[in-house]
């Protein structure tokens, strides 16, 4: 193997771990929360509704397919959906209202009072994203945000907010996948 790339490897992993240690000290706290206030709406008959961009739009859909079908356990499905699956709808959206209205829409649409709208942004300044985040909380529903550095106007408006504490994009989802892999294992076992 060349020197070159070995050193990309190393660089990566170095970066890996260390914000691991970082999430690990960080953001437990977070993680909890959040899988309670999934579990809080989940009890009361409520919804979760994922969206994000890009990378995090792929997120979106693998937490929603882990939350609907299952992580680890046999139980009974969890309603979720992902804002990022249905192309006519984000299109038709984009194309009559621009794509900043591609989540707001279907968030007028679906969320209500007691749901939850998670939100992924690892830039955390996503227009299109915080405009659903204040198309949510006025529908009286909670928002649970993933974010990469802190003092973004998602985390702002979030009720939770887990922020990656890095600018870098594939660190910050690496910690964003990690963290919604505990919290649907968290709240899979409140539901088997």
């Amino acid at each position: 193997m060349k020197d070159a790339v070995r050193g990309v490897i190393t660089a990566a992993i170095a970066g890996h771990r260390q914000m691991m240690e970082r999430f690990e000290a960080d953001c437990a706290e977070a993680v909890a929360a959040a899988a309670d206030m999934l579990t809080d709406a989940l009890s009361d008959g409520r919804r979760v509704y994922i969206c994000g961009n890009g990378g995090s739009a792929a997120d979106a859909q693998h937490i929603a397919a882990e939350l609907v079908g299952r992580f680890r356990r046999e139980r009974p499905a969890i309603p979720a959906a992902a804002l990022t699956t249905d192309t006519s709808v984000i299109t038709s959206v984009s194309n009559d209202y621009g794509y900043r209205k591609a989540f707001t829409r279907q968030v007028e649409a679906f969320v209500r009072k007691g749901d939850v709208l998670w939100v992924i942004s690892t830039s955390g300044t996503s227009e299109n994203i915080t405009d659903a985040v204040d198309a949510a909380k006025q529908a009286g529903a909670k928002v649970l945000a993933f974010a990469g550095a802190a003092g973004t106007d998602i985390e702002r408006a979030a009720d939770i907010c887990l922020c990656a504490g890095s600018g870098e994009t594939a660190r910050i989802q690496e910690v964003h996948q990690l963290a919604y892999h505990i919290i649907c294992d968290i709240v899979e076992e409140r539901f088997s």
